[in-house]
């Protein structure tokens, strides 16, 4: 409850203190001698439900800040006895003790019903922010505004019937006809009248009475309508955004009037028996000073619940209505004859509270609600009954579809999976597993377009056919026979690529190349030269096979590419859907940061510049703005962040600088924590 919670601790702390100092001044100065012993000893002894609500009620000693309003109910019916019988109880041996216990009780009870009433204001105002804006782009867009007429249609057509039917009824009282009739609701006809006209003529006349009403109510409708059916649509909407606005700047008044005056300790302190002007003044106040602030603090909260929502008080208004009911009241309270001791004022204070709890919150509640209702928006019925209605007329043939073609939809369910599944294996696994083998050198995953002996064996061959060629015809070395070192020489070009003993015999045979064929070695030259053409073929090949060994890995990972990229898109696409709602309340929550920005600024802005603090209305507003501001920080800030964040906004909130010096923090709030509310 941000601010709330901070301004319930500070109260109670500040009751804790005023309970302190006059124990402390009980034990410097007892009243009686014989009351030596500890004086919170005794209470405790002698006060238990006292002495347990008290506890229950304050802040420091449980783990919530606000309790329930039952809860808080039950606490004051509890001590409701002790209080009854203070008189005579045991624990009265010192009346001013018992006095101070009640009091205590009574403040922290207070203190209670304060943040109660704050934190419902609060749930109040924020949904009229929206509501707000809701009218604002209805009225806004020609679009909007069609589509409402068209949405609200069904209330203006149950209006116009009631209407009509008000009408019949009106004219059927006044002719005696529902009698004749016998309709509900009308007296029975007097049976001696025998000569009362016949069955059909009373339907007809009641047919032409209910045709007439409609016939004058359609012609004053067309009489009364100047403008447009559109106008008049934007006219009611432009109703509804007023009462809208009325109930959220008389919240928001009420909500800072009670943040500005209600259980402010420290400004009637002040105001009061301020004398030194010292450090712990706020906590040595005057016997009645601090319990005439609960006082008060009970009327106002009384007064502002119930003038709320009071239709006939304007927003100018309001301050003062609710001041000059508390002033009556406060004036009622110290009349001689009516105030009684302390004691008795606390008693009834409490009762007060209690009908505060019982009644004034309950009903300011529910007439908030009438208005809400009355002047927010459509509720979700209204809104979306077209789109209802035409999936509900459309339902039947959606379900006729998915029937008729269920074996379809089954297959394609089906087919769908083993895609995926297939995919994976194929693309992403087998890909995979190829990589990791070129990687540790696999010999199955190596990439090859030859056998590695298969260039071996055909060059081998073809040194043994020009060697045997070279032998069979030494005349083309010119020699009769080839010695070992000839032939080892031979041998040594071949492996070069020299087949000079071939070529010199083919060339021989060619001129004359049908000899050549029959009885020369053209043939046998022709069929070596192939097998070299073979052998070349292979060297290049062999070529190419170790430059695709060299990037082997590369082709690996190419292939494994597709695979993995369609794989992180799916899974992208996938986790978006049902993971990326935090980014996206993110981003809205960081929208509404700035949002909240702006219409702080324009509080700020729109503030008299002869008023150097801002009004109980604007106060309100900007409250709810700051209270908007610190739930989302929650959420969009880092923690460390956060901490600066928050001091930032108490200084927002403190009007005691004024307005000046606000502006300025919005402006440090902007620079500060841009980087988080792009």
């Amino acid at each position: 409850m941000s601010f709330v919670a901070d301004q319930i601790k500070r109260a109670d702390s500040q009751l804790d203190r005023f309970h302190l100092a006059f124990v402390s001044a009980k034990r410097r100065n007892p009243s009686d001698g014989s009351e030596s012993e500890d004086f919170e000893s005794q209470q405790l002894l002698k006060a238990p439900r006292i002495e347990a609500a008290v506890r229950t009620l304050s802040v420091a000693n449980s783990s919530r800040t606000l309790l329930p309003r039952s809860t808080i109910l039950a606490l004051l019916n509890s001590v409701q006895s002790e209080f009854n019988n203070a008189s005579e109880h045991e624990l009265l041996e010192s009346h001013a003790k018992a006095e101070q216990l009640q009091w205590l009780l009574v403040g922290k009870a207070t203190n209670q019903v304060f943040g109660t009433v704050l934190h419902i204001l609060l749930d109040q105002i924020l949904p009229l922010h929206s509501d707000l804006w809701y009218w604002d782009s209805v009225l806004g867009s020609y679009q909007y505004t069609s589509l409402y007429s068209i949405q609200t249609s069904p209330l203006r057509i149950q209006n116009w019937a009631y209407d009509i039917f008000a009408e019949v009824k009106r004219r059927l009282d006044s002719t005696g006809l529902a009698r004749t009739l016998r309709l509900p609701g009308s007296q029975p006809p007097n049976e001696a009248a025998d000569d009362s006209p016949s069955l059909r003529h009373q339907w007809v006349s009641f047919y032409r009475l209910v045709r007439g009403s409609i016939e004058q109510r359609s012609l004053l409708q067309v009489k009364s309508a100047v403008v447009s059916p559109l106008a008049q649509i934007e006219n009611e909407i432009r109703e509804k955004r007023k009462g809208v606005r009325k109930l959220m700047e008389m919240s928001a008044s009420g909500l800072g009037l009670l943040m500005d005056e209600c259980l402010s300790f420290a400004a009637h302190h002040e105001n009061g028996s301020t004398e030194n002007g010292s450090e712990h003044s706020t906590v040595s106040p005057t016997k009645k000073e601090w319990k005439a602030v609960v006082e008060e603090s009970v009327a106002l909260i009384e007064s502002v619940l119930i003038k709320i929502t009071a239709e006939d008080i304007s927003v100018p208004e309001f301050d003062e209505v609710v001041f000059s009911s508390v002033e009556v009241d406060s004036a009622q309270a110290i009349e001689p004859e009516e105030a009684g001791s302390l004691d008795t004022r606390s008693v009834l204070l409490a009762q007060r509270l209690r009908r505060i709890l019982v009644h004034h919150i309950p009903a300011h509640i529910r007439a908030s609600s009438d208005m809400s209702r009355k002047y927010g928006r459509p509720s979700r019925l209204i809104r979306y009954w077209l789109p209802a209605t035409a999936l509900l007329f459309a339902s039947s043939t959606i379900f006729r579809i998915m029937v008729n073609r269920q074996a379809e939809l089954i297959v394609w369910v089906r087919e769908s999976g083993d895609t995926a599944i297939d995919f994976w294996k194929n693309w992403v696994v087998e890909p995979t597993k190829k990589v990791i083998g070129t990687i540790r050198h696999d010999k199955d995953s190596q990439v090859a377009l030859m056998s590695k002996q298969s260039l071996e064996g055909d060059r081998a061959s073809l040194e043994r056919m020009v060697v045997d060629f070279a032998i069979d015809n030494p005349s083309v070395m010119g020699a009769k026979s080839l010695s070992e070192s000839a032939i080892a020489d031979v041998r040594a070009k071949v492996q070069e690529g020299d087949l000079t003993p071939v070529l010199k015999a083919y060339e021989k045979d060619l001129r004359k190349p049908f000899m050549g064929t029959v009885r020369g070695d053209l043939v046998r030259a022709l069929l070596i030269q192939i097998q070299k053409t073979k052998v070349d073929v292979e060297i290049a090949m062999g070529g190419i096979d170790a430059l695709l060994k060299s990037q082997e890995l590369v082709f690996g990972f190419v292939g494994l590419t597709p695979g993995i990229l369609v794989t992180v898109a799916a899974t992208r696409y996938l986790g978006s859907l049902f993971s990326s709602r935090k980014g996206f309340r993110l981003t809205r929550e960081q929208s509404l940061m700035v949002r909240s920005l702006r219409n702080v600024d324009r509080i700020l802005s729109a503030a008299a510049p002869a008023n150097k603090m801002l009004s109980y209305r604007d106060h309100g507003l900007l409250l709810c703005e700051v209270h908007v501001l610190r739930e989302r920080a929650s959420v969009v800030l880092p923690k460390d962040v956060l901490r600066d964040f928050i001091e930032d906004l108490e200084d927002l909130v403190d009007i005691r600088t004024g307005v000046e010096r606000q502006a300025k923090v919005v402006d440090r709030i902007v620079w500060a924590y841009r980087r988080w509310l792009r």
